[in-house]
């Protein structure tokens, strides 16, 4: 197996670890910002909920239902955005779209398990899907700002 194999690999198992065991499912009740977002091309859908104080993203959960692209993305971007600032968070936002898009992103930046998306870029139909909760969660941040 060449190296490439082995990182497709890898990558997969860690969407696929995303989706079968989501991180942060489920929703925050007081004083939650909420975000309701679908991509109707697939029927992804997300329900966000967060908990923005002092301008920091204290709590992200997530529910929904969607492939395992866009419903493991979420569960990696409520534990990249939690307990950020709202100006990181945006960032990493920023840096996962451009990621998606292939254009050059900063790579000093660790994006940890959310690297595993990569991929995504080579199939412009399942972007979207990839993207639906970050941008659920730039709307949700935005509105309490």
């Amino acid at each position: 197996m060449s190296i490439n194999q082995n990182l497709d690999q890898l990558y997969r198992s860690v969407i696929m670890d995303h989706y079968k065991n989501p991180r942060n499912k489920g929703s925050i009740e007081d004083g939650a910002v909420t975000v309701d977002m679908n991509n109707p091309t697939c029927g992804d859908r997300i329900h966000l909920t967060l908990s923005v104080e002092d301008g920091l993203v204290k709590e992200a959960k997530f529910d929904g239902e969607g492939c395992s692209i866009s419903m493991s993305s979420a569960s990696m971007m409520t534990q990249a955005v939690k307990g950020k600032p709202i100006e990181e968070a945006l960032n990493l936002s920023k840096i996962f779209s451009d990621m998606m898009l292939g254009k050059e992103y900063d790579d000093s930046v660790d994006l940890g398990d959310i690297e595993a998306l990569s991929g995504v870029s080579k199939f412009p139909a399942r972007i979207k899907c990839a993207t639906l909760a970050w941008k659920a969660m730039e709307k949700g941040v935005k509105e309490e700002q």
